[in-house]
């Protein structure tokens, strides 16, 4: 009976992602040898995480762009100069965990 009242705590807390976190620890046989502390890591991962998604969603929807573009979709086909050893090391982030800048110029389309 505490465990649903801690749902409902969580829900009431708008912790919507913990609380679903939290019953799926409960339903699982394996969650109970985790220790306190991994527990609780699971449960703020799960609800950093949904709200990471939430905010990625309301942003791609205010920024009504067109086309859902990806990287996987690339036509290296196509006569643009795009180098397909450069775009796919770009796409590590490597630059990024380096702290380097990136200019990218030239028409879009």
């Amino acid at each position: 009976m505490l465990s649903n009242q801690t749902i409902n705590t969580l829900r009431q807390l708008r912790l919507n992602g913990m609380a679903d976190a939290y019953s799926r620890q409960l339903k699982d046989a394996h969650a109970a040898e985790l220790t306190f502390d991994d527990r609780l890591g699971l449960l703020v991962d799960h609800e950093w995480t949904l709200r990471q998604n939430r905010q990625l969603s309301r942003l791609l929807q205010a920024a009504h762009l067109r086309v859902q573009a990806a990287p996987e979709e690339i036509d290296y086909q196509v006569p643009r100069g795009l180098d397909r050893s450069l775009i796919q090391q770009l796409l590590t982030g490597q630059w990024l965990t380096e702290r380097h800048n990136l200019l990218i110029s030239g028409p879009t389309g």
